[in-house]
């Protein structure tokens, strides 16, 4: 995997203090508020702030997906309102596997994958805050420092005893597993060790907010409970809406999986189009989920959906902004410049090679062995499957529909050489505006 490179941490200048109630508002208006405790004294508790407000990360794969970056800005949200976010990674919590919003066991992952997990999801969560050491700088912690000298007989003594399992029984994440096949010890358990990650960070950090996605709401007011039984102090909670699209599919998943914020995971071209191909139903409330521009600008681009929807100019501001949040403006410049390139508007052979690699990587292609002899265009057209035969390669290219590398090709008998392959190994064919394919020579 590639190792994930900072992009864009807050600046200090970004910073403006605003009011609990603003801020809270603000994430109704933007839908990601699901449920709080007492709201009125969390808003109490943010206007004599800033407070410190933490949300946990499991590593669950070697990269956080576009799921994540709800909740993670979240934080990110909080720490321009003037408070001070806490990003903890669960190196503990990871080697038991939340029950939460699963209908079966998570597989368990060796010590050693977790580990080298948790190193690169710190990477990850360190270019979307600001870590410096003033009153709202941000705080990375791993729970594996709290857990790994635990005994058995330490946590069942002096955590366990202050949990009902009656109490436990009823949280959704148990109860809804109790009536699909049953849950095994460890996963029940979970909730435990969540609720003494906000112990901890309330003990040493002053930390008197959890978030999450709503699915986490059992497992937060377990924290809550456990500060009130042992430090007879209070907290609050505050769960996001998790997101689904409005066709009722999951939001997150494309053809080939997760979205995921890793580029080797998920090209940056793969990730720049995920965004670009979001549904005009879905796109506004997409804008105001994960970009930071203010009411005006979405009601504007809500207004462009409505009026002129085949401009796609909602869908090309999320895609721009999620690109250069996630993999930097110089990135997302070579992906809109490597899409204009494939459908005729540019040349191609300025694409960095490997911009133009995630971007044949989402188009119909075919492979040729180094050192074979290329076919021609016919062959190669109808063996990437833009064309349904030779004999329709034939007529498109008689037509004047027949491209490669962006030049028409009108010639049947052409056949490509060494040199038209893009960096040594790329060739782009294309049937009319739209149809793109390639080959490539590995």
């Amino acid at each position: 995997m590639g190792k994930f490179r900072l992009t864009r941490t807050v600046d200090r200048a970004d910073l403006a203090l605003v009011t609990g109630r603003e801020l809270i508002d603000d994430l109704k208006w933007r839908g990601l508020f699901a449920q709080s405790t007492d709201e009125a004294e969390l808003i109490a508790s943010l206007d004599d702030g800033p407070i410190s407000v933490y949300i946990g990360f499991d590593p669950t794969a070697p990269s956080l997906h576009i799921g994540n970056l709800v909740v993670l800005l979240g934080l990110r949200r909080f720490q321009l309102a003037g408070h001070r976010p806490i990003a903890l990674v669960g190196g503990a919590t990871g080697l038991i596997g939340d029950p939460s919003g699963r209908s079966e066991e998570r597989a368990l992952n060796e010590e050693g994958v977790i580990t080298d997990w948790v190193i690169r999801i710190r990477g990850q969560l360190e270019a979307f805050l600001s870590f410096d050491h003033s009153p709202t700088g941000a705080i990375m912690a791993n729970n594996l420092d709290w857990t790994r000298e635990l005994s058995a007989l330490e946590l069942l003594r002096d955590i366990g005893k202050h949990f009902s399992v009656n109490q436990m029984l009823s949280k959704d994440s148990v109860s809804t597993r109790l009536t699909s096949g049953g849950i095994s010890y460890t996963e029940f358990s979970y909730q435990v060790l969540q609720a003494l990650d906000f112990l901890e960070l309330y003990r040493r950090e002053g930390c008197t907010l959890q978030m999450g996605g709503s699915d986490q709401w059992g497992n937060i007011t377990a924290g809550l409970d456990l500060i009130r039984r042992v430090e007879q102090g209070s907290a609050h909670a505050l769960t996001m809406n998790l997101l689904m699209k409005s066709d009722g599919t999951k939001f997150g998943k494309s053809a080939g999986g997760a979205v995921w914020l890793d580029p080797e995971m998920t090209s940056p071209y793969a990730f720049y189009q995920y965004w670009f191909n979001t549904d005009d139903a879905d796109v506004v409330n997409y804008l105001k989920y994960f970009s930071f521009a203010d009411h005006g600008t979405i009601d504007d681009l809500a207004a462009q959906v409505r009026d002129e929807p085949a401009k796609r100019a909602a869908q090309r501001f999320l895609a721009r902004e999620m690109t250069t949040m996630v993999h930097g403006s110089s990135e997302c410049e070579g992906v809109e410049q490597a899409a204009s390139a494939l459908f005729g508007q540019g040349g191609l052979s300025a694409i960095q090679e490997k911009t133009l690699a995630g971007a044949l990587s989402q188009v119909p292609r075919a492979v040729i062995p180094r050192g074979a002899e290329l076919p021609g265009l016919i062959d190669l057209l109808a063996a990437t499957g833009v064309v349904e035969s030779k004999s329709a390669a034939r007529r498109t290219i008689r037509e004047g529909g027949a491209y490669l590398n962006n030049v028409k090709i009108t010639d049947e008998r052409f056949v490509p050489d060494q040199s038209d392959l893009l960096h040594g190994r790329f060739l782009v064919l294309r049937r009319g505006k739209r149809d793109v394919a390639a080959i490539e020579v590995s």
